[in-house]
């Protein structure tokens, strides 16, 4: 922290605006520049820190207590979640736990954090997740310990300066309702009057929840960890971690086996990373992939402003400002295009702070000006620059590391480690003892991501910077990233480009949204929103077309997704949809692993292909997917490897695909299934032809009979295409009768090519997956609401129609 005294915010606004070279002391304030390492002066705007009640950690010598020679699970990382976590696996009973900190609790990220909870945000599992975290700090742990948390209710305000940020705020209010988050949307007047020094004269409204708070870093990790200790679990401080020992089981299996300190060993058969910051390098002792990068993100305390005690923490999201109530002061924050990123990571950082770069962080004090125009003349007493650790999509990192049995994440939090940490610290401690969270918590399991991606720098950098810079913007139905495009193209992509093709980007993948009848849409290379001397992409036809769906409304080209449904129901219409996951499962107890796997039998005729759902072992649903039987045969090709015993053929949905692989992984080690589960999803392309005529366009290409008797449905064959030999399955999402064809890479073109020679004069068009997500909904609606909609109704039940 650097004190700037009697600075006024509107002062560090012209200095950071100064002509370069102008001297920063002619206007009362020293020059901040970054640095890699920590200021001299380490402190933050709350009554007392773990350093400064413990005493400074300087010279300290040994952990704060004998490490014990095992363990059940080791948390490494005293923080917000590091605490939320030990604290929950002691709560459920877990005895033994250990916490290893390699300074004092809190010393890493969580003791200069803003300490802010929000009740509301667009996704219910966080709805759920931050009412958990609050009902832990302003209630459970101070009933459990007789100690105050530092839990201070003075409500939050967001701030609406346009109507779709208000439209977005209305339906926040609404999913408040379904879990019991009081909110009000109030007037510019109501505002007006609950927080008098507002300036209101740009507001269309503003969203009021009067339960929402500050939490105290200090105070809150202090309380967990007593109420941890007291069942038995063990808080060791001064005790870094130096590695990860890892063991190898008789199926060749990495397990984790113990983890190595300064001081000696704990084998334990379960490892926590609660690291924050300092994750990847913890990761990195382990071999396991951890995506996220470090940046600085800063807030300022002001001097005392009379009349602000007791007003609601205010986010200003248009603004990207956020003003948090300091007892009789604020904190001004938010979240800028150009963060600093912080490159070289250091090891030694504890109660550490970076020197605020002004030229930076300038562009949030015109808008706290404008919202609260008091701090024009408000002096700045102090400033905050820390390191956080931010996420390729702003999601923290939790779960499994499917790299190490025993091996979880509990990290990349993007600031919000205290807000979120006692929702996600009770899900985590949850799935280390039952093998699964209680919650859906898919989006943020660290096996969302593809294998492929979370090695690959350039997009993790790009996708946390963009994450990061839109972190305060309204979340669109239909929006897309910009950044860490172009990474996983399938066969088809130029092909399809050149036939107008928007392309929507999942995990790494490339796939058709819809299709532009006016000329190409590449996607650019990043052009990070001409931050760091970059220059901005004016004019990306994508950009553009992107821009257009920025609205709660129909978009323009809303007719064209229109006509892509209307010509696959009244035609036919070609989808590729290669980015599917396409998996083998082989080997003498295939059949005893898809009988635990999938839902439905799945055990048919070769020949046969059943959809159906994948379950985890409590039975609760992991995704849908189809399964297909196949025929023993001893030559090996992409369609058809060689195999003994019993094989299936799998076909799941991309943005599933590397959670599906690591789920049926983990399934067959644990339940010591002999198969082998190999995966295609880079050799193997797909189409699926939909719509009436698709019978008739594709008995012009494949050599086989596609009559409902010799090709029924829900069966699949081997056929040729073209010359091209591809699997071909009667199926469809849509509602209409159609096929998929697999296909291998090099024969995906010609493929695609003879299919759609042979549709021309049946109609045939190109659409995307916005066409699928109308049809396959449109299709499972009821007959009575289907009479109402501007659409022809379609045949009311799906199979009938399909065995046509």
């Amino acid at each position: 922290m650097t004190g700037v005294p009697m600075s006024s915010l509107s002062r560090a606004l012209r200095v950071a605006v100064r002509p370069h070279g102008s001297p920063a002391h002619s206007l009362g304030l020293r020059s901040q520049t970054s640095t890699a390492g920590p200021t001299s002066e380490k402190s933050v705007p709350y009554q007392r820190t773990l350093k400064e009640t413990q005493g400074p950690s300087e010279g300290a010598q040994g952990p704060s207590r004998p490490l014990p020679s095992s363990a059940s699970v080791v948390v490494i990382g005293g923080g917000s979640l590091g605490c939320q976590t030990l604290y929950h696996l002691a709560k459920l009973g877990v005895s033994g736990a250990v916490l290893l900190e390699r300074d004092r609790l809190t010393s890493g990220t969580t003791w200069h954090t803003a300490g802010l909870l929000w009740q509301l945000r667009p996704s219910d599992v966080e709805v759920e997740l931050l009412a958990h975290t609050r009902r832990v700090v302003s209630r459970d742990l101070e009933g459990e310990t007789g100690l105050h948390t530092g839990w201070i209710q003075n409500g939050g305000l967001f701030i609406a300066s346009n109507k779709q940020r208000l439209d977005e705020y209305k339906r926040l209010m609404s999913l408040g309702k379904a879990y019991g988050v009081e909110s009000h949307v109030l007037s510019p007047a109501e505002t007006k009057k609950l927080y008098p020094l507002m300036n209101v004269d740009d507001l269309y409204g503003t969203l009021y929840v009067p339960h929402d708070g500050t939490m105290d870093p200090a105070g809150t990790c202090t309380t967990l960890t007593r109420a941890a200790t007291a069942r038995g679990a063990q808080v060791i401080e001064n005790c870094p971690v130096t590695g990860i020992r890892v063991q190898t089981d008789d199926f060749g299996v990495r397990r984790v086996a113990a983890v190595e300190t300064e001081h000696g060993s704990i084998q334990t058969p379960c490892v926590v990373n609660c690291a924050g910051v300092w994750a990847a390098a913890v990761g990195r002792m382990a071999g396991v992939r951890v995506p996220l990068v470090a940046m600085h993100h800063a807030y300022v305390v002001t001097e005392r402003i009379e009349g602000i005690q007791n007003m609601p923490n205010v986010r200003d999201h248009d603004a990207s400002v956020y003003l948090r109530l300091q007892g009789d002061a604020l904190s001004v924050g938010g979240y800028e295009n150009n963060p600093i990123f912080w490159e070289e990571v250091l090891d030694k950082f504890s109660f550490g702070l970076f020197d605020l770069d002004w030229d930076v962080f300038a562009q949030h004090i015109e808008g706290a000006v404008n919202r609260v125009p008091v701090l024009e003349k408000t002096g700045i007493k102090s400033t905050v620059c820390g390191p956080e650790s931010f996420t390729p999509d702003h999601k923290p990192l939790l779960g499994e590391a499917p790299e190490l049995r025993g091996f979880f994440l509990g990290c990349g939090f993007n600031s919000a480690g205290m807000m979120l940490g006692g929702g996600c610290g009770q899900e985590l401690a949850h799935w280390i003892i039952h093998g699964r969270p209680e919650k859906d918590m898919y989006g943020y399991d660290i096996r969302r991501f593809h294998h492929s991606l979370t090695a690959h720098s350039r997009w993790i950098r790009e996708r946390s910077h963009e994450s990061y810079a839109k972190n305060y913007s309204v979340v669109f139905p239909h929006d897309e990233p910009l950044a860490g495009r172009n990474m996983r193209k399938d066969p088809l992509h130029e092909e399809l480009l050149a036939r107008g093709c928007v392309f929507q980007e999942r995990h790494g993948w490339e796939r058709p949204g819809w299709f532009n009848p006016q000329g190409t849409a590449p996607v650019l290379d990043y052009d990070y929103y001409g931050a760091y001397g970059n220059q901005t992409h004016q004019d990306s036809t994508y950009s553009k077309l992107l821009g257009a769906e920025y609205t709660f409304d129909f978009p323009p080209h809303h007719h064209v997704i229109k006509q892509e449904c209307l010509t696959c129901r009244g035609a036919a219409a070609v989808f590729d949809m290669s980015y599917f996951g396409k998996f083998y499962l082989l080997g003498s107890d295939a059949r005893k692993a898809v009988d635990w796997l999938f839902s439905a039998d799945v055990n048919r005729p070769p020949g046969s292909t059943v959809y159906t759902c994948m379950l985890n072992h409590q039975g609760g649903v992991e995704s849908d997917l189809t399964v297909s039987c196949l025929a023993p045969g001893p030559q090996a090709s992409p369609l058809a490897p060689a195999f003994e015993g019993d094989g299936y053929y799998l076909a799941v949905g991309g943005a599933v695909a590397q959670h599906n692989w690591s789920h049926i992984s983990t399934v067959l080690q644990d339940r010591g299934f002999r198969c082998q589960l190999m995966d295609s999803s880079e050799d193997l392309g797909m189409i699926s032809i939909q719509g009436p005529a698709s019978r008739a366009i594709l008995q012009e290409v494949l050599d086989a009979d596609l009559s409902n008797e010799a090709f029924p449905f829900s069966t699949h064959k081997l056929v040729k295409a073209s010359g091209h030999l591809v699997r071909a399955m009667r199926l469809s999402f849509v509602g209409e009768l159609g096929w998929e064809l697999h296909i291998p890479r090099l024969s995906c073109l010609p493929v695609y090519r003879a299919v759609m020679n042979a549709g021309a004069k049946h109609g045939l068009v190109n659409a995307g997956y916005r066409a699928i997500d109308s049809l396959s909904i449109e299709k499972d609606l009821s007959p009575a609401l289907m009479a109402a909609a501007p659409c022809p109704p379609p045949t009311p039940c799906r199979l009938p129609a399909l065995a046509c």
